[in-house]
């Protein structure tokens, strides 16, 4: 999940890959629901060697526990470690919309789109989408849905928010 570095000095290997087995096992204790320990061991991979995947994790284990202001700062941590990473920038704007703040979520959400290291772009373009939406914006949004449709047509939420909002511009 986590890429090691390019030139890596030596002396950093053996922390580096402790730092990913924290972050390894952070993640299955989030998804086996054990949050408490998730946090700890993110807290201690980002200890031992910080990266942008880890940030962006705790944040998303805050926001599971709506700590949104606590989430955002780890999306922003991850984005200065690496700014091509587009899962933080994301995740904040859509932590954004969960607090009603939709016009403070385009230009992170925007930022997610053009990320060269993003593989779940789709994300982007719905969340950008709902926040459009939720500005008043339905042509806008319509054609953010319409986008992540095409990113990847197999994501119903997308598919649904389509066609809801054709049926209510005609």
């Amino acid at each position: 999940m986590i890429q090691q570095p390019d030139n890596l000095p030596d002396d950093q290997i053996e922390v580096w890959q402790q730092a990913v087995e924290y972050f390894e096992r952070a993640y299955r204790m989030q998804v086996q629901g054990d949050i408490a320990s998730a946090i700890r061991d993110y807290k201690v991979s980002i200890r031992l060697f910080p990266t942008t995947e880890a940030y962006t994790f705790l944040g998303w284990v805050y926001a599971h526990l709506k700590l949104y202001d606590a989430a955002i700062a780890a999306c922003k941590q991850a984005i200065n470690l690496d700014p091509t990473f587009g899962n933080p920038y994301n995740d904040l704007g859509a932590y954004l919309l969960e607090e009603e703040r939709a016009a403070e979520a385009v230009p992170w959400l925007q930022q997610a789109i053009l990320a060269p290291r993003y593989e779940a772009r789709v994300f982007a373009y719905f969340n950008l989408g709902r926040a459009y939406e939720r500005l008043g914006d339905w042509r806008h949004a319509l054609d953010l849905y319409q986008q992540a449709v095409v990113e990847s047509a197999e994501f119903l939420p997308a598919q649904h928010a389509v066609h809801r909002l054709l049926s209510q511009l005609n």
